[in-house]
């Protein structure tokens, strides 16, 4: 990752600078904590990974940083994660995924679970951290068109082997049928 091979670190050092995540909305958060404190615990964990805490200065960057989802969840910061809608889970899952500027992002079909509204919105706040915070990013998806619509690379892989590699000028005019095609 950068300059440093990662591969034989503990998975838990690894995993400082890989933010994930997955399908499954329910998965990644604790859902009896608050929102709050489900930020709280990826905020710190970067800095300080054995001390969790919540203090006014976090609460107000965190109220900040919720309301630009605009989905209204900087009011509801003391409900329990667990408690919302799979797309507001996934949402504020993507937050506690970048929140503590890993290197790597990885979303593993996030937006597979949503209905199409939610899952456009998502991928929506999605493009808008990944390019504000110029994250590298790794996006699995079985969506054609979202994977030719988001990113700057299209890689395609069947049996564990890339068959297709597609970047650039090429990529922006690709379509769905021509990707099949390929395939």
């Amino acid at each position: 990752l950068g300059d440093k091979d990662i591969t034989k670190l503990k998975d838990y050092k690894r995993a400082l600078n890989i933010g994930c995540l997955y399908q499954n909305p329910l998965r990644g958060t604790a859902p009896n904590l608050t929102i709050e404190e489900n930020l709280a615990l990826a905020y710190t964990r970067k800095a300080s990974p054995s001390f969790f805490a919540l203090n006014k200065k976090d609460s107000a960057y965190f109220r900040e940083v919720l309301s630009t989802l605009g989905m209204g969840l900087e009011d509801r910061m003391k409900t329990k994660i667990g408690l919302l809608s799979g797309g507001q889970r996934q949402a504020a899952s993507l937050l506690m995924a970048t929140i503590a500027e890993p290197e790597l992002l990885l979303l593993d079909e996030h937006t597979a679970a949503l209905d199409p509204k939610t899952a456009a919105k998502v991928l929506d706040i999605t493009d808008r951290i990944v390019n504000r915070d110029h994250l590298t990013t790794l996006m699995i998806t079985h969506n054609m068109k979202d994977a030719i619509a988001h990113g700057n690379r299209l890689i395609m892989m069947m049996n564990g082997k890339i068959i297709l590699d597609i970047q650039g000028e090429e990529k922006k005019k690709l379509t769905v049928k021509q990707l099949l095609d390929k395939f």
